[in-house]
């Protein structure tokens, strides 16, 4: 069983990663299940999405990922990374993309968050051979021209990051979104796929 949790903010894209992950592994004949805490995301509150995946014949019976059990988190911003570290298997992976997302009540208060402590503060909770991979968002959607993308590029870093984890190629990732983007929005998102592989 391969658990894979995407915690972003609404507008991130995340319910969308966890749509291509689900393709990709249904087009390799798996079962998969996908479940979202979608929340206030419309207001740039939290989202979570459970891609749980049956490699092989192995049958998956629940869509929502239990605490201590996915081997990778896919984290749109640190935030969200933090909040999400419970999930975190023993030996997992968290692919976080660097910069932030300020909240809401971060912007009205005045002050900001520094993503640079509170990535250093999730390195010092790791153990158990869990391991942080920060991902340098600001230069990877530079060389793409367009943030739109950001959900692609980090799907692509998480595969590359995850090798021995998450059991899919970059080819895989490419097929699954040639099914699920919109066709006009397609070569953007192949595009982000080549940055990351040229990487």
């Amino acid at each position: 069983m391969i658990n894979i949790l995407l915690a972003g903010v609404g507008g991130q894209g995340t319910v969308l990663a966890a749509k291509v992950l689900a393709q990709a592994a249904q087009e390799k004949g798996w079962q998969v299940r996908t479940a979202e805490t979608i929340g206030m995301s419309q207001r740039g509150g939290s989202v979570t999405s459970h891609v749980r995946m049956g490699d092989g014949d192995e049958e998956v019976f629940a869509p929502l990922i239990a605490n201590g059990c996915a081997q990778m988190i896919i984290a749109f911003e640190p935030a969200e990374a933090a909040r999400s570290l419970q999930f975190l298997a023993p030996g997992g992976i968290i692919v976080c993309a660097k910069s932030a997302m300020q909240p809401v009540t971060v912007a009205l208060s005045g002050s900001a968050y520094h993503p640079e402590v509170l990535l250093d503060a999730l390195r010092d909770q790791l153990v158990d051979g869990r391991r942080l991979v920060v991902v340098d968002d600001v230069e990877l959607v530079q060389e793409l021209g367009n943030r739109k993308a950001l959900n692609t590029l980090l799907l692509a870093c998480a595969i590359k990051a995850g090798e021995g984890v998450l059991p899919l190629s970059l080819d895989d990732l490419r097929a699954a979104i040639t099914a699920c983007v919109k066709e006009r929005f397609v070569p953007l998102n192949l595009r982000a796929i080549d940055i990351v592989e040229a990487k």
